[in-house]
């Protein structure tokens, strides 16, 4: 079985989020960067297991640049085979989603896996776009997936119960909690990953869709008022006059 699993970087989630001094951009000095928790503990999770269960191999694949080879380290330090960034600093989904699409087009991959969203854009967009651009059935949202023959059946939770999907492979899927189990890698693995060779591609053209205008921290949170049980004119003063309806 052979996987093709989309990786990303995002901040650690105690990073301390700040944008550069004109708004135009993250601002990335002293902030730690993770692999995206829904791609490594998901999607890249769950194809290793397919990998044990039915043989094959897992590439990983980000779009970035140099900077980001220390995640797909972390990612071969976990059990993935081969590793390959294509060498661009994409500023939108649709453009990634095409570098990756054109990387695995002739590739014969069975199953391209993501993450169902990135926990800096949340924007679930790159899965169902390269899927498009290659012609495959796409299932987002999957919970859980078994693999029998060229057939896989997903679980995606939706309002009231449960669906269970079936599709021929290839196809794409976007993995959500419940997937998998998070991995840590151990140290022999970690110390493989050091000197594992990465395939590094350049980019094709591709159009950026999306611009952004500028950056902004949300309000500050303002102090909370305690009001007394025994004081309900107080209390109705401030739902009156004061509270706002979000």
């Amino acid at each position: 079985m052979k996987i093709l699993v989309c990786i990303s970087k995002a901040p650690d989630t105690t990073s301390k989020i700040a944008f550069t001094s004109d708004k135009s951009s993250f601002d990335e000095n002293g902030v730690q960067f993770i692999v995206n928790p829904y791609d490594e503990w998901y999607a890249l999770v769950r194809a290793l297991e397919l990998k044990e269960t039915n043989g094959g191999n897992v590439t990983i694949i980000t779009v970035g640049n140099v900077a980001d080879e220390t995640i797909m380290r972390k990612a071969l330090a976990i059990g993935a085979d081969d590793a390959v960034r294509i060498d661009s600093d994409p500023k939108d989904a649709y453009n990634t989603a095409m570098q990756i699409a054109e990387y695995a087009k002739g590739q014969s991959f069975d199953l391209i896996m993501v993450g169902k969203e990135t926990i800096n854009y949340n924007g679930s967009q790159v899965g169902g776009m390269i899927s498009e651009a290659l012609g495959l059935p796409f299932v987002s949202l999957a919970s859980k997936l078994d693999f029998l023959g060229n057939k896989l059946t997903l679980e995606r939770e939706i309002a009231g119960g449960i669906q269970v999907v079936e599709v021929d492979t290839p196809a794409v899927i976007s993995c959500a909690k419940g997937m998998a189990e998070q991995r840590i890698p151990n140290m022999r693995g970690i110390m493989a990953a050091r000197t594992r060779q990465l395939t590094v591609i350049p980019p094709i053209s591709v159009e950026e869709l999306t611009s952004y205008v500028s950056y902004d921290l949300p309000p500050v949170k303002s102090s909370c008022k305690i009001v007394s049980a025994d004081n309900m004119d107080e209390l109705v003063q401030l739902l009156h006059n004061e509270a706002k309806v979000i």
